[in-house]
């Protein structure tokens, strides 16, 4: 497929001599996101009438009737006035969409047909879909045409041709640690319609709780789900729903291990007795006894009853992280191992596997795992999710699986949206993703910083570099998903810890790799939150609420506090993961604290430090801009400290304003404002304190061993002080 030019993307405005500051306007309507194959536009727009006229090709189904209205709604709320949808013949003059669609018995499913072509001019309106799917797909990317000018709304003319890169483009979501209840999945299945993801990967159990209700084996969900779940016909409504927006939902029920919540239900089941219910570590170590003859019964049975709920063809059976000794420290298990000959942990697992993995192929399930399960002799057609990195992508692809990779798009690790983004599905390299946002967050590297890990890490020997992958293993490379483990992240928290990075990713997996803009993502990006914002999304309103909590009617220097820090990141901010390791007593982490509501993203910082590049590119004009966003930095700390004193819930927060201030203050000193006796050694010296503060949570090794910065929080204006300071100090 032909690579669109500069003028086909409408992003002709990025010239080489443009200054690359954060703005907005450097986007060239249409703005269209996921990023389509094609996309042909002069940027002319003709008014938008308040009534179109749809044209269907062929009778429409329910689905699709269905599908028509909400573009009818998202534009009325796009437009900020009613647009209204007849089937009549139009008026003289009046817009015409016409949708044309084959018919496609594939969908919902994995080999559904999802290209569109979309032409939108003055004369008429022009959808032509594969399927549903397409047709869906069509619609998102047509309210993406609609933006407002002096006189009202108008359409922006654009010829599209589209499909998608990867057949899966998912999201994991993990409701077992933290239930959301359904109203909030629903409010996600929205946002991704509107971004083209295809697959709610849904995580019902794990060791936490497990979340569905079970009318064969009931004490699952009113013992195991701590008094949250969903109803049987919650998931029936959530299936439909999804369906209607061309998602498919793939149910997640993770065994062998992470079952602490199934076994508290069912303690026969479990390899060790009785179960620890005072240490909450037990919580993700409990696994079942494989060796109990009535074990893959109970799971086989709890399986086909959760299978029947859902009718994608995809089930996840989990897999993963069993935790080895509790298997080899009990005695039962231990001889029922050597009495058969079963040489390792792995080994046993590969035979539970098997056998679980016979049942529900009996059901006409296609079986789904993480990584971990390729250790058995499981069927060929078994999916792989691969998580620990590309060396399991190349094994799996190797062995001819069907590989979806979530590694390198673990949301909870609480990295920017650039990070992610810069990261290919079929890239080889290991934490790419974190020695990104690495790169971009600090900069060089001060001499008095360590370039290390802590000693018990530097020991460890690098992994070769792995290869890149084959063209045939490439091809079994069936997409890629977002994934967010929920142990710090309340239902008030999703939507924000969710979007927009998730939109990010979306385009991804959805559009070409040449067409993936990294020079533009947060420009882009900026604009999709403020759509899916309006369009439903309760990710301001939410934070809102959080910060009203901590600070009511002092709300306003924490804003902008949490407009540029960040929390910090690899699991640093979450307390129990590091107790767990560090061999502490593991206790309930509470939500809604300071790091909780600043997000991983800051489009702010991302603007004063483009704004601060390219004032030392020679855009001196840029002067005054630089000047009012530092003054307004450095002044904030003295009405945040006044809040604070009224607020005990702010006080976490009081060294990150602080240290803002001081690097807001070494910022203007560069430029060669208020300065004081020492500022060199004093601008510097706030510069290393911040870098030493994000290092701190660089990779998760260097984690586990670094104390972390007070308020678990992060600066993000510091490559921009930094870029000022370099160049005003010989």
């Amino acid at each position: 497929m032909p690579h669109p030019t500069l003028a086909q993307t409408g992003l002709e405005g990025q010239q080489a001599n443009m200054p690359p500051a954060f703005a907005r306007n450097q986007v060239q309507s249409p703005l269209v996101m996921p990023a389509p194959a094609i996309l042909q536009t002069t940027g002319a727009a003709f008014a938008l009438p308040s009534s179109l006229t749809v044209q269907w090709s062929t009778a429409p189904t329910p689905l699709l009737l269905r599908a028509a209205e909400r573009l009818r709604i998202r534009l009325s709320t796009l437009a900020g006035q009613q647009i209204t949808f007849a089937n009549t013949p139009p008026t003289q003059g009046g817009l015409v969409l016409h949708i044309q669609l084959a018919k496609d018995p594939a969908f919902p499913g994995p080999a559904m047909q999802e290209g569109y072509r979309l032409d939108v001019a003055p004369s008429g309106i022009t959808l032509t879909a594969q399927g549903p799917a397409g047709a869906l797909h069509g619609m998102t990317s047509l309210s993406q045409l609609v933006r407002q000018e002096l006189d009202g709304p108008v359409l922006a003319q654009a010829h599209m041709e589209d499909r998608p890169r990867f057949a899966w483009r998912g999201l994991m979501l993990d409701t077992s640690r933290h239930f959301m209840p359904l109203p909030d999945l629903l409010r996600q299945l929205d946002a991704m319609e509107m971004v083209k993801l295809n697959v709610l990967h849904i995580h019902l159990s794990d060791g936490a709780a497990f979340r569905v209700e079970s009318k064969r084996f009931p004490r699952l969900h009113k013992i195991g789900s701590h008094g949250q779940y969903y109803t049987q016909e919650q998931i029936h409504q959530l299936v439909r729903e999804a369906a209607d927006r061309g998602i498919r939902v793939v149910p997640e029920f993770d065994t062998p291990g992470h079952s602490y919540a199934m076994l508290l239900a069912y303690p026969r089941y479990a390899a060790n007795l009785p179960l620890n219910t005072t240490d909450r570590a037990e919580i993700n170590r409990a696994a079942l006894d494989p060796t109990n003859p009535a074990t893959p019964g109970f799971v086989s049975a709890v399986y086909a009853e959760m299978a029947a709920l859902f009718p994608d063809p995809v089930f996840h059976i989990g897999g993963d992280e069993v935790v080895a000794r509790q298997w080899t420290q009990s005695p039962h298990i231990a001889a029922y191992m050597k009495q058969h000959h079963i040489a390792s942990v792995a080994a046993l697992q590969a035979d539970y596997t098997r056998r679980v993995a016979h049942a529900l192929r009996q059901q006409g399930k296609t079986i789904m795992g993480w990584d971990e399960v390729q250790e058995a002799d499981i069927p060929p057609d078994t999916i792989i999710e691969s998580w620990r990195g590309p060396a399991h992508t190349a094994q799996a692809t190797a062995a001819g699986h069907a590989t979806v990779v979530s590694g390198p798009y673990y949301l909870d690790r609480l990295l920017p949206a650039s990070a992610y983004y810069t990261t290919d599905p079929l890239d080889t390299r290991k934490d790419a993703a974190e020695a990104q946002a690495a790169a971009q967050t600090t900069g060089p590297t001060p001499p008095d910083t360590p370039t290390t890990p802590p000693p018990a890490v530097a020991d460890k020997p690098a992994d070769a570099p792995l290869p890149p992958l084959t063209n045939e293993q490439k091809s079994h490379v069936m997409g890629a998903e977002a994934a967010l483990w929920t142990e710090v992240v309340s239902p008030e928290m999703l939507d924000a810890r969710l979007w927009p990075r998730t939109a990010a990713l979306a385009e991804r997996f959805w559009s070409p790799a040449a067409q993936c803009n990294a020079a533009t993502l947060y420009p882009r990006l900026a604009i999709m939150e403020d759509r899916l914002d309006l369009l439903g999304l309760n990710a301001r309103t939410n934070t809102r609420h959080m910060l009203e909590r901590l600070a009511p009617g002092q709300t306003e220097a924490a804003s902008r506090l949490f407009s540029v820090v960040s929390p910090v990141r690899n699991y640093a901010h979450n307390h129990e993961f590091l107790q767990i390791r560090h061999k502490q007593t593991a206790t309930l982490q509470p939500l809604g604290t300071p790091a909780d509501i600043a997000s991983p993203d800051s489009f702010e910082a991302e603007n004063f430090n483009a704004l601060a590049q390219a004032f030392m590119s020679g855009h001196t004009e840029l002067r005054p801009e630089l000047e009012r966003l530092l003054t307004l930095w450095a002044n904030n700390n003295s009405a945040f400290e006044h809040a604070a004193a009224h607020n005990a819930a702010l006080t976490p927060a009081m060294a990150a304003s602080a240290q803002l201030a001081r690097l807001a203050r070494a910022g203007l000193a560069a430029l060669g404002t208020a300065h004081t006796l020492n500022w060199r050694e004093n601008a510097r010296e706030a510069l290393n304190d911040a870098k030493r503060g994000i290092a701190a949570s660089a990779s998760i090794h260097v984690v586990t061993n670094t104390p972390q910065p007070a308020g678990d929080l992060i600066q993000r204006i510091v490559p921009g002080v930094e870029i000022l300071l370099d160049q005003a100090m010989p």
